[in-house]
């Protein structure tokens, strides 16, 4: 009974972040992460958020494929896949009430961010590469940092499919690494690996055309 309710709590959640998201324009990853934790545990629920962001950033992908910008999917990925691995090795090592806490530092720092709203200025190949290397290392502890990179690939000229293609593409190589890591190190498990992908669906469900929705609403990294 307790994991029937936990299941429900969980789809409910993961519906209703979806529609919050769509809404009032702030990362779905992000408003699922302190449910996630409640309900599953830390280490848990960063391994089934990334099964369902690799799922739902997959599909928009392929929505968005042939305007993805694959240079800067490469650029990005130079800096994020070996930080990626390098958090998630940490991620799996770490001690649960330091992850813990820093999740909770992490999702105050959301909250001001989104007070804030910063505009990011253009960066050269470098500096996204090293944005890219801070979201890979970002997103393995806590599972999303999309709200916080979006506006990088917004201020490289990205528009409508192609910024959704290529920030969901960059998510995807930041998640697939990190699914090797936490697979190797045991964080992912079956069970975990099954409730992402069944939550894909309500994670993909709200998605929008325009960059201006686009700046928080896509990003799951």
């Amino acid at each position: 009974m307790e994991q029937t309710l936990q299941a429900m709590a969980i789809v409910v959640a993961a519906f209703g972040t979806a529609v919050l998201s769509a809404v009032a324009g702030f990362g779905g990853g992000v408003l699922l992460l302190p449910v996630f934790v409640a309900v599953l545990g830390t280490r848990d629920a960063v391994a089934v958020l990334t099964v369902a962001q690799l799922a739902s950033n997959g599909s928009r992908v392929w929505f968005n494929r042939r305007e993805v910008h694959r240079r800067l999917v490469g650029i990005f990925a130079i800096g994020a896949v070996p930080a990626a691995a390098a958090g998630a090795l940490l991620f799996a090592t770490a001690p649960l009430p330091a992850l813990t806490r820093f999740i909770g530092v992490f999702l105050l720092v959301m909250v001001a961010w989104r007070r804030w709203k910063p505009h990011a200025a253009r960066l050269d190949d470098t500096a996204f590469a090293a944005v890219g290397a801070a979201s890979g290392f970002g997103s393995a502890l806590v599972g999303s940092v999309g709200p916080m990179v979006a506006p990088f690939f917004l201020a490289r000229g990205l528009l409508r499919g192609t910024y959704i293609g290529t920030e969901a593409a960059s998510a995807v190589v930041m998640h697939l690494t990190k699914l090797v890591v936490f697979g190797a190190a045991a964080v992912l498990t079956a069970s975990s690996a099954l409730i992402g992908v069944a939550l894909a669906p309500a994670r993909g469900g709200a998605r929008f055309r325009g960059p201006e929705a686009g700046a928080d609403q896509s990003s799951c990294g």
